[in-house]
């Protein structure tokens, strides 16, 4: 079996589409660290300014996952940000001190 971490990840959505569409993307990410690890707690804080313009959008939808996964996973989902339409930015914590 693999070690594992606590993570942090905080993760901007584009609200271009709509905030229905950064709810879809907060779903999907949701459904993929459940997948991969134990999600304890999500900290959805919803539409807010940016502090300066990503992409030519001055607003983005913010939330925060707070999970247990093993090591190798933040990678993955790190690549995953990356590569999804509709990600603005995101960052990945290890809570271990």
């Amino acid at each position: 079996m693999s070690a594992t971490n606590k993570y942090e990840t905080m993760a901007v959505y584009s609200v271009a589409d709509g905030e229905e569409a950064a709810q879809a993307l907060s779903e999907k990410f949701k459904a993929m660290i459940e997948a991969n690890g134990t999600l304890e707690s999500i900290d959805e804080w919803g539409k807010r300014k940016l502090a300066y313009p990503i992409n030519d959008e001055p607003d983005g939808y913010y939330v925060i996952y707070y999970y247990t996964a093993p090591v190798e996973f933040p990678a993955e989902l790190d690549r995953v940000f990356k590569i999804t339409e509709g990600v603005l930015r995101s960052l990945i914590l290890n809570k271990n001190d």
